[in-house]
């Protein structure tokens, strides 16, 4: 019997890229039913998506940001019926034809009710776009992960997570009051502490720009911190870091945080960017600054 799988995928002003995607999704051997396509942009991508039948394109006016865009298209991915939600960013694109159906073999042969394929970089398929830690040590290497196999309990969501639909009733859906950057974190969190059952698999890869730049090291290959290269992206990602350390009282990263950024901003004598984060941070800590995006400030 043919496995129903349906795709959330979320789209702004990426039309080029969004044409691929959707052509690399229809290639797969294992059929896609159905594409749920969230449309944020200021530049419609209508016509790239009429070009296949079987995307259901949703037009937002209002900016949902990748959380709000991901909530909306797996609420639209689920109510398709399908047994599976294969969750995809517009700059993401399936390595090869057989991602899906490796994907759809392994969690079936690992009774998974989540399974993330590797994220490589593009170009660049020796190369992970988002680090793993191994052995407390950061890692870019993706021959190192094929030799450890599958990681359980661990993985980088969204991009080309397979996700049973069933499970979105157990967790709820991504948070929309994230908009960006801690949205996958919040949800790997949320699996965990309901116990599903999900890990990365490394015999299949998906590509996404590489965020190789934003990883900095401040007391070691033990000890970093990530720094956005916008100060749309920074703010968020500190806010929402804040944020999840207050929600799940993550003493750890609270340690890690402020010794990290500290470090590194002394170490730059980077007195406005301490500030700047110290602002968002607190924001975060303290659950506020959650607003519409045109109410925001960077």
């Amino acid at each position: 019997m043919t496995v129903r799988v349906a795709v959330a995928a979320v789209t702004f002003n990426r039309h080029k890229e969004l044409s691929v995607l959707l052509d690399a999704i229809n290639a797969q051997s294992a059929a896609v039913d159905t594409i749920c396509l969230v449309d944020s942009g200021t530049d419609p991508a209508r016509e790239v998506a009429a070009r296949h039948t079987n995307v259901d394109y949703v037009r937002s006016e209002a900016n949902l940001g990748g959380a709000g865009g991901f909530a909306l298209a797996a609420l639209k991915a689920v109510a398709s019926g399908a047994k599976w939600v294969w969750m995809m960013d517009d700059d993401a694109e399936p390595a090869d034809p057989e991602c899906l159906a490796t994907l759809l073999r392994e969690a079936e042969a690992r009774d998974l009710e989540a399974v993330v394929p590797l994220v490589v970089a593009p170009g660049h398929p020796d190369r992970l776009s988002f680090f793993f830690r191994l052995d407390g040590k950061v890692t870019h290497d993706r021959a190192e992960l094929e030799r450890v196999g599958f990681l359980p309990n661990d993985g980088h969501f969204f991009n080309g997570a397979l996700i049973r639909s069933d499970v979105f009733f157990k967790v709820g859906l991504p948070d929309m009051r994230l908009f960006i950057r801690g949205d996958e974190v919040d949800f790997t969190i949320r699996l965990r502490k309901a116990g599903i059952r999900f890990g990365t698999v490394t015999t299949t890869a998906i590509t996404h720009p590489h965020a190789f730049s934003e990883t900095k090291h401040v007391f070691g290959a033990r000890w970093h911190v990530i720094v956005p290269d916008s100060a749309f992206k920074r703010y968020y990602y500190y806010r929402n870091r804040g944020y999840l350390i207050r929600r799940y009282f993550r003493v750890k990263s609270l340690v890690a945080d402020v010794g990290g950024y500290l470090g590194y901003f002394a170490q730059r004598r980077d007195l406005k960017g301490l500030l700047a984060w110290a602002s968002s941070f607190s924001k975060g800590l303290r659950a506020k600054g959650f607003a519409p995006l045109e109410d925001q400030k960077f």
